[in-house]
C-alpha cells in the first residue's frame, strides 16, 4: 500500500527514526511530519507513524518499539521497518553498525558501551559532526517535503542503504549459486569460477559470503574472475600467512603481484593451472 504521510514525534531526533524515515521515505517519497500522532493517524494505514503511537502493527504502518517490556532483545524502530521491507535479517548480517544502534537506542549509551567493551568516553569519539548536522536540522524540522535539501538527503541515505542490501543480496545469491570451496586439508581456498555473463565486480561481497558460511578463519585464500582481464584473481584472505604471491610473479602466465605478496593476476584460465599457480605461491 502507498503511503501518503510519514509522522514521527517532535522533540530530539536520534539515529533511529531519522533512519527509519529515510527508508521509508526512499520507497514512498512522501512528506515526513514530526508531531505527535492521533488515534485517527494511528487508525490510517496511509500514513506511517514511526518511533511513537505505543504500537507495532506494520499492516498500518505504525512502528513503535517503546511499548516492548525492558527485557526485550533490542529492538528499535529502524529495526521494525526493516523488517517491513523484508531486509532485517541481511542488515543484521551485514550493517555491523545496526546491532550496536538497536543497543544505543534502546538500551542507551553507557549499557552499550559496557556491551562493546569500550569506554563511555571512546564512543563519544567516534561522533561525527555530519551526525550532529543532520540529527540537528532533522529534530528543528516540523515539516520536511519532497525536493526539499534535508528530506533528499534523507532520501539519499534511504536509497543508498536499500540499494546496499539488495545488491548485496543479489551478489550473495551469485556466488552461493557458482563459488566453489576446496578443501587443501589444513585450510580452504574459495574459488569463483568465470561467467558468462560476469558481474561488474566479480569479487565484491565474497569475504560477507565467507563470513555467511561461518568460514571466516579457515579460508586463507581467494580465487576470482579478473575483471581487467580474461584470466584469474588470487589473494590472500584476512591477510593468511600462508601464501606469498611474489613467489609466482616471474611465471609467464602471472602479469601482476604485489610487492606485499597479497595479491596476483594470471591470464591463465585453466582450473588445472590456476590450482598449480596456488600451490607455487604457498610458503
Amino acid at each position: 500500500m502507498s503511503l501518503s504521510l510519514i509522522l514521527t514525534h517532535p522533540g530530539g531526533a536520534h539515529k533511529d527514526e531519522l533512519l527509519a524515515c529515510s527508508l521509508l521515505a526512499a520507497v514512498h517519497r512522501v512528506p515526513i511530519v514530526r508531531r505527535e500522532p492521533t488515534a485517527e493517524d494511528l487508525a490510517d494505514a496511509s500514513i506511517a507513524v514511526v518511533d511513537v503511537g505505543g504500537e507495532h502493527a506494520p499492516a498500518c504502518h505504525n512502528f513503535d518499539h517503546h511499548q516492548f517490556p525492558a527485557d526485550h532483545e533490542p529492538i528499535c524502530s529502524l529495526s521494525l521497518v526493516l523488517q517491513h521491507l523484508g531486509l532485517y535479517d541481511d542488515a543484521r548480517a551485514f550493517c555491523d553498525w545496526l546491532e550496536p544502534a538497536e543497543w544505543f537506542d534502546t538500551r542507551g549509551p553507557n549499557t552499550t558501551a559496557k556491551w562493546l567493551g569500550v569506554s563511555r568516553e571512546s564512543m563519544a569519539k567516534l561522533t561525527s559532526p555530519i551526525d550532529v548536522t543532520i540529527l540537528r536540522r532533522f529534530a528543528k524540522a516540523k515539516r520536511l517535503e519532497p525536493g526539499e535539501p534535508l528530506w533528499e538527503i534523507l532520501s539519499y541515505i534511504g536509497s543508498d542503504l536499500l540499494e546496499y542490501l539488495r545488491e548485496l543480496r543479489s551478489r550473495l545469491d551469485y556466488i552461493s549459486l557458482h563459488a566453489k570451496i576446496w578443501n587443501l586439508g589444513d585450510h580452504e581456498v574459495l574459488f569463483l569460477p568465470r561467467t558468462d555473463p560476469l558481474p561488474d565486480e566479480p569479487s565484491s561481497s565474497i569475504e560477507r559470503y565467507i563470513e555467511s558460511l561461518g568460514k571466516d578463519t579457515t579460508v586463507a585464500a581467494l580465487i576470482y574472475p579478473d575483471r581487467r582481464g580474461s584470466g584469474y584473481g588470487l589473494s590472500r584472505h584476512n591477510d593468511s600467512p600462508l601464501y606469498d604471491f611474489t613467489r609466482i610473479e616471474k611465471e609467464p602466465d602471472v602479469h601482476f603481484a604485489h610487492a606485499r605478496g597479497f595479491v596476483a593476476k594470471t591470464s591463465a584460465v585453466g582450473v588445472e593451472r590456476v590450482k598449480e599457480l596456488l600451490g607455487l605461491a604457498r610458503v
